[in-house]
């Protein structure tokens, strides 16, 4: 009896553990790589589910350049060709820049993000109010809180896509701003 016990209560905690990482009321705390119900409905391409598209924005400069879509929550990395070598999603902090056109001001290997957590690959492009902004990857791979009290201007990325960012976005690397 006791052994049935323990198997049961082995498979209730795997089961909480699983829903408790996928549940969509907490998508800070999901897993890289898990999907909730509703982002595997936009997988699927589900009638209901609106998909984002990849494609380059109109009006985002000429040249090499990082794209920055702040309603997309989207980045491309766009080479001399005027074409995207890769785009990837971001999460972004409460704070943005305003559309515009900037360009890499700094760059820094790692440390410490305005809101405390361990970053790496740090590409500074514009600063304003006291609020910088810039692109990183939490070593922990956490997103910004969108919704915290502290404004900061952090532009989280996966690890992955810090590392292709830091190899593309050199001092002086053209960022564009778009809506």
């Amino acid at each position: 009896m006791a052994v049935l016990t323990a198997a049961a209560l082995g498979v209730v905690g795997f089961l909480g553990y699983q829903a408790a990482a996928t549940a969509p009321d907490h998508p800070t705390q999901a897993r890289p790589g898990s999907h909730s119900a509703e982002s595997k409905k936009k997988d699927k391409g589900d009638a209901g589910a609106k998909k984002k598209s990849t494609a380059l924005p109109a009006r985002s400069g000429t040249g090499v350049r990082v794209v920055y879509a702040l309603g997309e929550k989207r980045v491309w990395l766009v080479g001399a060709d005027g074409k995207a070598g890769r785009t990837f999603e971001v999460g972004p902090s409460p704070a943005s820049p305003a559309p515009g056109t900037y360009s890499v001001t700094s760059r820094n290997k790692g440390g410490v993000g305005s809101d405390g957590v361990q970053v790496e690959h740090v590409v500074v492009f514009h600063s304003e109010g006291g609020v910088v902004f810039g692109f990183s990857a939490a070593v922990d791979g956490s997103m910004p809180d969108p919704n915290a009290r502290k404004r900061t201007g952090a532009v989280r990325e996966s690890r992955a896509d810090g590392t292709a960012m830091w190899e593309f976005a050199q001092l002086d690397t053209k960022v564009v701003v778009v809506p």
